[in-house]
């Protein structure tokens, strides 16, 4: 890899640092090549990303950024986890981590919080964005369909009433 390209390589890492909400430190000695497919794939499927860089070009990488506390963790074999959701990349390195024990997870940052493996677990449990546009939105529908139905309720009281009074009518 020639300088052009580390320097490219660096300023791509950075954008990520830089606009991902949450990143993932693992570290990933021994998974074959069938066992890093299926890691992307599941990041996929969640809006994340995988990545695995050299850690010197991410060290660099790392300077001035809001997430600079991660660097401790790039040490050895390492992978990155990235999303825009803060949820997602937890997520995805939190069960990758449960199906495959040689997938370790070593930390994380989530904006400027850098998280243990604890927090990345912690982290991991919380609802996903997209859950929680669905529980808002399930709340703020809930009034108005009650609302409708209240609104409705009289008038079909009132046609069974009319149609109670015509009833009668028709039999006098």
């Amino acid at each position: 890899m020639d300088r052009a390209q580390k320097e490219k390589v660096v300023e791509e890492l950075g954008q990520i640092f830089e606009s991902s909400g949450a990143v993932v430190v693992a570290r990933y000695t021994g998974l074959t090549v069938a066992e890093m497919q299926d890691l992307r794939a599941r990041a996929r499927e969640s809006n994340a990303s995988v990545r695995v860089a050299k850690n010197r070009l991410a060290k660099i990488a790392l300077d001035g950024k809001p997430c600079a506390g991660i660097a401790e963790y790039l040490t050895g074999m390492t992978v990155l986890t990235f999303s825009e959701d803060p949820v997602a990349a937890a997520k995805v390195s939190e069960g990758f981590a449960k199906a495959n024990g040689k997938f370790v997870i070593l930390g994380g940052a989530m904006g400027e919080n850098v998280l243990d493996r604890g927090g990345v677990a912690n982290v991991s449990k919380m609802p996903s964005r997209d859950e929680l546009v669905s529980s808002i939105a399930a709340c703020i529908g809930a009034p108005a369909s009650g609302i409708a139905g209240a609104i409705g309720a009289p008038a079909s009281n009132i046609a069974g009433i009319l149609s109670t009074i015509a009833e009668k009518a028709e039999a006098a």
